[in-house]
């Protein structure tokens, strides 16, 4: 039951991905343990220049972990007027006021610029040869995917439809991440991003894969074993898993966002623009009840999660949920607080007793 076609060219023991959530999250420790328990650890590298990058593939390299992965944001074409501007930090100067901390003149990102650092990191993959390389937020040129697939680097998209799962197999990539509504952090839509697009992963598995040849890998909402055998069942070679990772002590996310999560409610979880101006998942704040009537005025990714950026990061060192991001799946109250081994042992375990009584 656990071993198909995706593990063995992934060479897991485990048809179980570690989710690539990007700002820190993904550290050695957790990228590390997730591939030495039979897992596959994946590096969020979303938001790091190339150096960064480049240095955490050498810190898991010496720990002598070979079979990861990286996943990159393709660029979205953005524009953005001087109003835009002017009216989310209209928008958002009292929350900084009450934070302290004061409108600072960011450098506001360019296409040119994340283009640019798209093509960095590319280069960063294949010269560190990195085996497994995925990606959000759009599919990438068939130049891109051909320069990768040359060295033999596994590709992997991401998508929320029928679809978008059919534009990543004509794109060329080896697999597809198929991301249900259920899903915690940012929406991987690159077809139609609007909140009515939300498609549940138990619908969308069996649709996807009786319509495409690739590999299916499941994400959003799954937690443990039962996910797992669920996803399998319905057609999926395996599963990628966000929220259960991040509550794990390996994880770098912050013991507010961890505690968040273990204390909060399926009816707490929310799909919001406002922390980055792209449809994303998370818990119930303080943030996003007073930003939730402009969501539609706000920039677009990434210019909205540029301004938020110093609100953020005041809130993190004051320890104060109500200002961070909580980004997380539909199925907190299955969150807990263990090791990474605990996880992956739990969910095989699980899977194992499902499959003896089936």
């Amino acid at each position: 039951m656990l071993s198909n076609t995706l593990t063995k060219l992934l060479q897991l023991k485990y048809p179980i991905i570690q989710a690539p959530m990007a700002g820190g999250i993904t550290t050695t420790k957790l990228v590390t343990a997730v591939s030495s328990n039979g897992g596959l650890g994946m590096i969020g590298a979303g938001y790091m220049g190339p150096d960064q990058l480049r240095h955490q593939i050498k810190e898991i390299k010496q720990k002598d972990v070979h079979n990861f992965g990286v996943n990159l944001f393709v660029p979205n074409d953005f524009t953005v007027t001087d109003n835009d501007l002017r009216n989310a930090n209209e928008l958002l100067q009292p929350i900084r006021e009450t934070l302290n901390t004061h409108t600072e003149q960011v450098e506001l990102p360019t296409m040119d610029q994340m283009t640019k650092t798209f093509h960095e990191q590319i280069k960063v993959v294949l010269e560190e040869r990195v085996p497994i390389c995925s990606f959000t937020f759009a599919v990438p040129s068939k130049e891109d995917i051909a320069t990768l697939k040359q060295q033999d680097i596994f590709t992997i998209g991401t998508a929320t439809t029928v679809q978008e799962a059919m534009e990543v197999e004509h794109s060329g990539m080896d697999a597809v991440v198929l991301q249900g509504v259920e899903a915690g952090g940012h929406r991987g839509s690159f077809i139609d991003a609007t909140e009515e697009n939300g498609i549940g992963l138990m619908a969308l598995i069996p649709q996807v894969v009786d319509t495409i040849e690739i590999p299916v890998i499941a994400a959003g909402g799954i937690m443990d074993g039962r996910g797992l055998a669920a996803s399998l069942c319905l057609g999926a070679q395996g599963v990628q898993m966000g929220t259960a990772f991040l509550t794990t002590e390996e994880s770098g996310a912050h013991d507010v966002h961890k505690e968040a999560i273990l204390h909060t409610q399926e009816n707490e979880i929310i799909l919001t623009r406002s922390f980055s101006g792209k449809l994303a998942q998370g818990i119930k704040n303080d943030f996003t009840e007073q930003i939730k009537e402009h969501e539609d005025d706000l920039p677009a990714f990434p210019i909205q999660n540029t301004l938020t950026q110093s609100i953020r990061k005041a809130a993190s060192q004051e320890n104060n949920k109500e200002f961070m991001s909580l980004w997380s799946g539909q199925s907190p109250r299955l969150a807990k607080k263990q090791t990474v081994k605990n996880l992956m042992e739990t969910i095989i375990t699980q899977v194992n007793k499902i499959k003896r009584n089936e």
